[in-house]
């Protein structure tokens, strides 16, 4: 699925929360043990299991639910999407923390800015730490996510990418959720240059790109 895994870290601290493991829990929590990394947050982008873990193509990927069995931590996924990831993942809902657009999480002394960014999903989300952008599946190098998908939502997607990631500073580096370019991030600035998604000056345009029209 060529998917990343992050870990956003406080040099000072050493805590650490990791965004979108659901890939090989195992070598995540020993790569950050090896870097004296404390994972204490479970970060989730959005609800589909090659982000968060569960059943995928006839394999069950463990993911969050997974680590929740191997560290002492909770996930915080956007409230749009809390019960579809409790389904999905298999959670309690005491692992589950709630976030809304502009919520903030301290993860040791460095403060995490949590930005709704439905489209690809209804909760869609992305992480702001220290001019640093995870974006999940809204914005990839160069493309975005799918709007084709059960829960998707053009219209959406077009406010997210164009007013909300936008408005972000130019020089804020920007790490996609999957290595679908040669380039593994890029900058606010350059996206608003060469990504065609960021380039249309009106909604109609975007939606007829996309094959939709205005609802």
């Amino acid at each position: 699925m060529a998917n990343y895994v992050y870990l956003i870290g406080d040099p000072s601290t050493r805590k650490a929360a990791v965004v979108d493991p659901a890939w090989d829990v195992e070598a995540i929590i020993k790569w950050a043990g090896g870097h004296d990394l404390e994972i204490t947050n479970i970060l989730i982008t959005h609800y589909h299991q090659d982000h968060l873990g569960g059943s995928m193509m006839g394999q069950n990927i463990q993911g969050a639910a997974e680590m929740l069995g191997k560290i002492k931590a909770k996930v915080y996924v956007n409230k749009e999407e809390a019960e579809g990831t409790r389904r999905i993942a298999g959670l309690a809902e005491s692992d589950i923390v709630r976030m809304d657009a502009g919520d903030t999480l301290k993860v040791g002394n460095l403060e995490i800015k949590f930005l709704h960014t439905p489209g690809h999903t209804p909760g869609s989300q992305c992480f702001l730490a220290d001019g640093n952008l995870v974006s999940g599946d809204t914005l990839f190098v160069n493309s975005c996510g799918r709007v084709d998908l059960p829960g998707s939502d053009p219209e959406a997607m077009y406010q997210s990418l164009n007013n909300t990631l936008r408005n972000l500073p130019d020089e804020t580096v920007v790490y996609p959720g999957h290595a679908y370019s040669s380039e593994s991030s890029s900058t606010i600035g350059k996206q608003k240059r060469t990504n065609m998604y960021m380039r249309f000056g009106n909604l109609d345009d975007f939606l007829d790109a996309m094959g939709y029209s205005r609802r």
